[in-house]
């Protein structure tokens, strides 16, 4: 299990290499307004963890675990994110920082039950999604519901 703060790493990573097509310790640094020291340690404690590959000045690139446990940490933001703003009817920016905190604080199960209530109180539950956050639903199901 890796720590919150590397979660965060790992999350701004994935949104780089979807984003960028690559990973830099530079853009890391700046989209996490961090220093390249901090980016770089957090690098070896990821790669330690089998996050990623990574050789000293080369490419990072996310493992297959290191791309999943990515993708969970952005479901369950997503989770927490629709709850406060499409239930909870708090302001798009107000959703989103508090989504940030409280999303670290809340255990997959609690996520899980969480995104089974959105998907009923938002009439998502008629897609059959089934949500775990092991899994890459919600975000299918969010963007459905956007599309109606």
């Amino acid at each position: 299990m890796i720590s919150k703060a590397s979660e965060e790493y790992l999350k701004t990573m994935y949104v780089l290499k979807k984003q960028n097509g690559n990973i830099r310790v530079t853009d890391i640094a700046n989209k996490m307004n961090c220093s390249k020291a901090s980016v770089n340690k957090a690098i070896y404690n990821l790669k330690d963890e089998g996050m990623l590959n990574y050789e000293s000045y080369g490419t990072i690139e996310l493992t297959l675990e290191g791309e999943n446990l990515a993708k969970k940490i952005l479901e369950a933001y997503d989770i927490v994110y629709l709850f406060l703003k499409d239930v909870l009817n708090l302001d798009e920016k107000e959703a989103s920082e508090e989504a940030e905190r409280i999303k670290s604080t809340i255990n997959d199960n609690t996520i899980n039950k969480l995104a089974k209530y959105v998907h009923k109180v938002l009439d998502l539950n008629n897609l059959d999604c089934n949500y775990d956050v092991n899994r890459e639903r919600c975000r299918v199901c969010a963007k459905r519901k956007i599309a109606k």
